[in-house]
């Protein structure tokens, strides 16, 4: 691409970014839309690409210098009035990190019908025969699981130690789901299928013994939150992969770190979703409590999962309408 070229494409973004500039300067922050916040960002993010591309092939050019200005301009301007930390965070996981899950929703979706599907396969494969569980899983998994003693350890686990190995566990699994988008999203998709099989073996498993009303009250009250943040890292992990397979416009180089970016934000917002699923585990599921009560708390966070969704839609569309007034 020569330099007439390069500043054709993009100079449509530059005036735009200038432009988001004037506005955001004229305009108190806090009284300035999520919408052009969030598109300031992204053009911000973009055209300081455009630079690096611009000192890499004409170091020299006019163009190069005008870059550099632009982009100080607007980076001065990000920085210029910071919020406070815990600001930051609760602007994130109130708002931005809503913004990107229902931004790549489709993406979490797919992770999730994958995951289904595992579930879905291996549970008929047992459930027909059970000594294809040997089959489906690893040999010393499928011996770890003794269906005629579901609970028998309520009360005798080590609830603080228990809680930290699952969570240190379960975002292992999701910064793998994640990380294999670099794969075009082929280990992320072996993941999510390879933990919905064992989901499901199990499950077919304790079926045959007539204890599926007990397994999954030991599993639906941690499993839904923790299984919510496994879809949300897979689907962070199938758009870095999807951006790949079919970059656009741009090179995959590009499509890789921008949405990289976008990707690691959805990462950190499951964190918390981690935490608490670890906690439930650790404190809740053994805890000597009625199955009754496991199924009530699993119906606490799945409403709780909801409201969190819908507060934080009803902020962005809120910031929106502030904006558009």
């Amino acid at each position: 691409m020569n330099i007439k070229q390069f500043t054709q494409q993009h100079r449509e973004e530059w005036n735009n970014l200038e432009q988001l500039i004037s506005t955001l300067q004229k305009n108190n922050r806090s009284r300035t839309g999520s919408q052009h916040i969030h598109e300031f960002h992204r053009t911000y993010q973009k055209v300081a690409q455009h630079l690096s591309y611009s000192q890499t092939n004409f170091p020299s050019a006019d163009v190069t210098f005008y870059l550099n200005g632009l982009v100080a301009k607007a980076h001065n301007l990000l920085y210029r009035d910071q919020l406070s930390s815990w600001k930051q965070i609760k602007y994130f996981f109130s708002t931005k990190f809503v913004h990107l899950l229902f931004d790549q929703w489709k993406f979490v979706l797919v992770a999730m019908l994958l995951f289904t599907l595992g579930a879905i396969g291996s549970f008929f494969a047992v459930m027909q025969d059970e000594l294809s569980l040997y089959t489906v899983l690893p040999a010393e998994l499928a011996k770890a699981f003794d269906p005629t003693q579901v609970g028998a350890a309520e009360g005798t686990v080590n609830a603080p130690v228990m809680s930290a190995e699952i969570m240190v566990n379960n975002i292992q699994v999701a910064i793998l789901a994640f990380a294999g988008g670099i794969t075009f999203g082929l280990l992320t998709v072996y993941i999510l299928i390879y933990n919905g099989i064992i989901i499901g073996a199990i499950a077919a498993l304790f079926w045959h013994y007539g204890n599926s009303y007990e397994f999954w009250a030991y599993i639906v009250p941690h499993g839904i939150v923790e299984l919510t943040a496994i879809f949300i890292a897979g689907g962070a992990g199938l758009l870095m992969g999807y951006r790949l397979f079919a970059p656009g416009d741009y090179s995959r180089a590009y499509q890789l770190k921008e949405n990289a970016k976008r990707s690691v934000q959805l990462l950190l917002g499951t964190i918390p979703l981690f935490v608490i699923a670890g906690v439930i585990e650790g404190y809740i599921t053994p805890a000597g409590i009625s199955l009754e009560a496991k199924y009530a708390i699993a119906l606490i966070t799945t409403v709780g999962l909801i409201l969190y969704a819908l507060i934080g839609k009803a902020l962005i569309l809120k910031r929106e309408q502030s904006n558009q007034s």
